[in-house]
């Protein structure tokens, strides 16, 4: 073996020189077979090591197998065009081969051109054009006659084959999701870092299905793309499914560990019972992990879960709950009540669904009742002789402290209101985050000394009336209507009412926004955004040391400290005299690998691309909004979310009809029907009866071997699949001494096809384990039996497996 930094086989080392030169992140990304070990700081070569090519001294050793620390780039150019990394290419690409063809997977098998034909085009851009626009499944048969009789040419010239028809748009559909899916997979291989984003919903049937998305960033102009990676039913009454379900998906997506870098939730549920799992999971495996469940909320900032152990809420809930449900269909002529169906409309809510309504953190339900007071208890009275519902609804509205709480809710909840909105803008200012959180929380404390604005003025319209008989105690009316539950007792009991909820809501508000979180966020800002920057030059000279510092200490693993505080003041120049840039503007120029400052500050690169991977935005909301709208539409007309996942996909993130890939689609969609051919045909051969073996057909001397043909065969599969099934016949007693039916293959294209299913993958063999699933328990124990004469008999048949040269059955 070559010790690591020895010159082996014609490299070279750096060892010996006096400059110290470090490894380069983004040099994985333009030499896509190198790999950095990070706990012994050497560079490896992925092709040459599974290669293992020898060299001229019989040695398969060069400095890319042991590993170097030759951190120069021309070392990795010099390599990149090496006989031994030309050869190792060339038979890694042999192997692929082989095992293609071997296999039979059809996702290796890229190289085959598909025939694009305008009629199977007509029939998939129909099919994506119904998922972008959501039209149902079983619409589609209708719109292609449609097509037709507007003499649409791709329809009326050709047939389509058979696998096109609207019976099978799931599959078309399970095609064009995988294109997409595929697109994924390049994204989160080619982005530095990952930000992720999983969403709960629950529907009316109590199903729990998890969202999940990806933010990305391109090196190649240093954009950032949202992604929905798909939509997972979760069983119920697991508390480990999420995590579960979680680290499933990211393996499927090839996620590194090492890439991702940021956690968020988009659902209270998750967030406040069951992502505590899923982080802490998480954070063993991705080092890089930083948990921010506050920046994707949207209006779910104030978790109501957090502060619903406070009894009077639920009280107060279940009043407004009952309101809603008695008024909101009221077809008066009252403005006031027609409110309160406009807000269900506004704030989309279904009174239908048996999902809990948290009144308390939805502000325009709040403001309506506080609007509609008046006209509520009026109605109610005259109705509460009638109804004894109508009856107790009115006591508890006319309540003292039914109002006064309504009065801090309306304080409350626009706070809340301003800080989602703040989360949702396109180009984030990270420098205002930890002023409006510390401004936020300063406020809720304030109202618990001196109480907020609609609170102050509620106390100050109310008018006093001495109470008949009761000396020191008055009745109190508010807007012409007495108010109950007034006395001394009652309005102690409301203050600490009062003290408890905004006491709650001020500490959930500083557990969502952690301090390491806030020092995260604001020294990314610190450094990233010139506006933050002093306005003189002469300033600057101590500024962001101790921010870099800890961004330093928090990514020691991808950056290297004493270079980055190196360049820091020649970075901070630079910065200053990019005033007119924004915090992501500047980002983008660092990311985009073609840079003059990518080159100059690749520590300060690596930063930036972390912070480009924080998810948020608006494109992210939508989104997430997008898919919980699907998923509650589309669950009506899909089975146990059957294809509602990829139908989600489609829509969500599915490019311009100009923009996709149909070929490629039309590839997958046929592989899938050839393989579910294949399946049916074992399924049916399995079902056999007495059981049976396969023998190969000899091939003619003067047939090439299949290998030369391998494209033409394989172009040619639909047809020969669709050949009749090879008849069973009884050969009588063979070379095995069995009376055992035979699978005769007539052609040597029926033999590839009965070669590859006996090389099916495990995952899609049946039968019972261990056994074979083109044999049956007859066959399997003559064939143990009889394994040694079969090794000793000359010209023998019967057996599966590649015929010898003139082998005859």
């Amino acid at each position: 073996m070559v010790p690591p930094g020895k010159k082996p086989a014609g490299e070279t080392s750096n060892s010996n020189k006096k400059c110290k030169r470090y490894f380069n992140e983004h040099w994985k990304e333009e030499f896509t077979w190198l790999e950095f070990d990070y706990e012994r700081k050497l560079m490896f070569c992925i092709e040459c090591r599974q290669a293992l090519v020898k060299n001229k001294h019989g040695k398969a050793e060069n400095a890319f197998t042991v590993g170097t620390d030759n951190f120069q780039r021309h070392a990795l150019l010099r390599h990149v065009t090496s006989g031994a990394h030309r050869q190792a290419l060339a038979v890694n690409r042999e192997q692929l081969a082989f095992e293609t063809r071997v296999h039979g997977h059809p996702e290796l098998r890229s190289v085959i051109k598909v025939e694009v034909n305008p009629a199977k085009v007509a029939v998939l851009t129909t099919v994506y054009w119904m998922a972008k626009e959501e039209i149902p499944d079983e619409k589609c048969s209708s719109l292609l006659s449609f097509q037709k009789f507007n003499l649409c040419q791709a329809l009326l010239a050709s047939e389509h084959s058979e696998y096109y028809h609207p019976g099978s748009v799931r599959e078309m559909q399970a095609a064009i999701a995988k294109v997409l899916h595929n697109e994924d997979r390049h994204r989160i291989k080619a982005s530095p870092f990952v930000g992720l984003v999983v969403d709960e919903t629950v529907d009316v049937l109590e199903h729990r299905s998890l969202a999940m998305f990806t933010t990305t960033v391109s090196p190649c102009n240093g954009q950032t793309s949202t992604t929905f990676l798909g939509s997972f039913e979760l069983p119920t009454g697991e508390a480990s499914t999420v995590e579960g379900k979680v680290g499933e998906v990211m393996r499927s997506f090839g996620i590194p560990t090492m890439k991702l870098t940021w956690l968020s939730a988009d659902s209270a549920s998750l967030v406040a019972e069951r992502l505590s799992g899923v982080g802490t999971m998480l954070t063993s495996l991705c080092p890089l992990l930083t948990e921010v469940h506050c920046l994707s909320h949207g209006t779910s900032l104030l978790l109501a879960e957090s502060i619903g152990t406070i009894e009077y809420l639920q009280k107060y809930e279940t009043t407004m709950d009952a309101v809603y449900r008695l008024y909101s269909s009221f077809h008066g002529e009252g403005d006031s009540l027609q409110e309160l169906r406009r807000v269900l409309d506004l704030c989309e809510i279904d009174l239908g669904s048996p999902k809990a309504i948290h009144w308390t953190s939805i502000f325009p339900a709040v403001e309506a009742i506080d609007s509609s007071w008046p006209t509520l208890v009026l109605l109610l009275e005259s109705e509460a002789e009638r109804s004894p519902v109508a009856r107790g609804l009115c006591e508890e509205l006319k309540k003292f402290q039914f109002v006064a709480f309504t009065k801090i809710l309306l304080d409350v909840l626009p706070i809340f209101q301003k800080l989602s909105r703040f989360f949702q803008i396109e180009d984030f200012d990270f420098s205002i985050l930890k002023p409006i959180v510390s401004a936020t929380a300063t406020t809720l404390q304030a109202q618990q000394n001196t109480s907020g604005q609609n609170l102050r003025e509620f106390l100050s319209e109310m008018n006093k009336h001495p109470q008949d008989g009761r000396e020191g105690e008055s009745r109190l009316y508010y807007r012409g209507i007495e108010l109950a539950n007034c006395s001394q007792v009652h309005l102690k009991h409301f203050e600490h009412l009062k003290e408890s909820y905004l006491e709650r809501v001020r500490g959930n508000l500083l557990d969502r926004f952690p301090s390491s979180v806030l020092e995260a966020i604001s020294s990314f800002s610190a450094i990233f955004n010139p506006k933050c920057y002093p306005q003189s030059l002469e300033d600057i000279g101590s500024y962001g040391v101790s921010e870099l510092n800890f961004l330093l200490q928090v990514y020691s693993r991808v950056v290297v400290s004493e270079r980055a505080l190196s360049d820091f003041p020649l970075f901070k120049r630079i910065v200053f005299s990019l005033s007119q840039l924004s915090f992501k503007d500047l980002c983008i120029k660092l990311v985009y690998s073609s840079s003059e400052m990518h080159e100059l500050f690749p520590d300060f690169a690596v930063l930036a691309a972390i912070a480009l991977a924080l998810p948020l935005g608006s494109v992210l909301a939508e989104k997430i909004s997008r898919g919980r709208e699907l998923l509650k539409r589309g669950r009506s007309r899909h089975v146990k979310d059957e294809g509602l996942s990829d139908l989600m996909k489609i829509a969500i993130d599915g490019p311009a009809i100009s923009e996709f890939n149909f070929a490629l689609a039309i590839e997958y969609y046929e592989s899938m029907r050839e393989s579910g051919f294949i399946m049916a045909q074992v399924k049916s051969l399995w079902t056999q009866q007495p059981p049976f073996s396969i023998v190969a057909h000899p091939w003619p001397a003067s047939s090439p071997p299949l290998g030369h043909q391998a494209l033409s065969d394989l172009q040619a599969q639909r047809d020969i699949a669709a050949q009749p099934l090879p008849q069973l016949q009884h050969d009588g007693p063979g070379a095995e001494g069995g009376d055992q039916p035979h699978l005769w293959c007539a052609s040597p294209a029926q033999e590839e096809a009965v070669h590859l299913l006996q090389h099916l993958p495990p995952a899609l063999q049946l039968g019972e384990p261990g056994r074979s699933p083109l044999q049956g328990p007859q066959a399997r124990t003559e064939a143990e039996g009889h394994r040694g004469h079969e090794e000793q008999a000359e010209g023998g048949g019967g057996c599966s497996g590649d015929p010898r040269p003139g082998e005859h059955s």
